[in-house]
């Protein structure tokens, strides 16, 4: 039997929080013979971004990922970042309190087993549309797109649609 999803209402975020493997990129490292890595972002997903962020949302990168390639795209996109977290949640719950917002008006997107209990905890539990089958399943709101190929702007959207209703 499939879980029961709650209401999603995009219309209370307060706060934006993505994850960033997977989430921002196609999950996909590239390395170099020297052990420099890449990743390939989508600037529709940057643009989707800057539009919540000019609307007064707080966005933030939490990432368990220690590669500075991570703290290098958060800087560009002019977002906050906590990178190199294995304890997620916790932290999650230590920036929505700092944000002094509810776990009621926390979006949270994420693609993996390591996002679970962020996802369980938001508001708006989001997956993109790769992510673990677990992840999916919890999420409130499972994406058209795939991560790093649109998620995160259509998140942004959904958030932006729904604005006004607040």
């Amino acid at each position: 039997m499939e879980q029961e999803k709650k209401k999603i209402r995009f219309s209370e975020v307060k706060l934006l929080v993505l994850d960033f493997d997977g989430v921002l990129t196609d999950n996909n490292v590239y390395v170099s013979e020297d052990g420099k890595e890449s990743v390939c972002c989508s600037r529709s997903d940057g643009l989707g971004i800057e539009m919540v962020q000019s609307r007064g949302i707080p966005v933030v990168v939490l990432s368990k990922e220690k590669n500075k390639v991570v703290k290098a795209r958060c800087r560009k996109l002019r977002v906050r970042v906590t990178q190199g977290i294995d304890e997620k949640l916790s932290e999650l719950k230590r920036i929505a309190a700092n944000a002094n917002v509810s776990p009621r008006q926390v979006c949270y997107l994420g693609n993996d087993v390591n996002d679970l209990e962020c996802v369980e905890f938001a508001g708006a539990g989001c997956a993109v549309n790769d992510a673990h089958p677990a992840l999916r399943n919890a999420a409130d709101y499972v994406t058209r797109n795939t991560g790093g190929h649109g998620a995160v702007r259509e998140i942004c959207e959904c958030i932006l649609e729904r604005a006004d209703e607040r």
